[in-house]
């Protein structure tokens, strides 16, 4: 397995093969793949390539890093692993899933008046 290198501030218009394309001239790539909307389809401008041996990954890295292509000066690094996630996931964004609480002052917690 080789290297996997992140590939910032690409141009909207590259795709996939485009990005094998760019990164080909220094090695054998793995793979390519320009991170995409889920439900726009459109690029995310950012993506990931993997070269077939750690020698090709830097040189790649040392020689795109900072070139222009198609109109935008791409970043290339080392890509890091993913950070896991933080609360589960579920609805919220504090402990996640569980059933809503209500913290006073609403309508339904308001007694009534006679």
């Amino acid at each position: 397995m080789g290297k996997k290198i992140y590939v910032g501030n690409l141009s909207y218009a590259i795709d996939d093969q485009s990005l094998s394309d760019i990164f080909a001239a220094f090695g054998t790539v793995e793979s390519a793949k320009v991170v995409t909307d889920r439900e726009s389809g459109r690029s995310k401008g950012f993506g990931f390539v993997e070269m077939s041996t750690e020698a090709e990954a830097s040189s790649a890295i040392e020689k795109l890093n900072g070139t222009e292509q198609s109109g935008r000066a791409i970043n290339v690094s080392e890509a890091k692993p993913m950070a896991p996630r933080e609360g589960g996931g579920g609805r919220g964004g504090f402990g996640g899933g569980g059933p809503r609480k209500s913290f006073g002052g609403g309508y339904n917690d308001r007694k009534p008046r006679y």
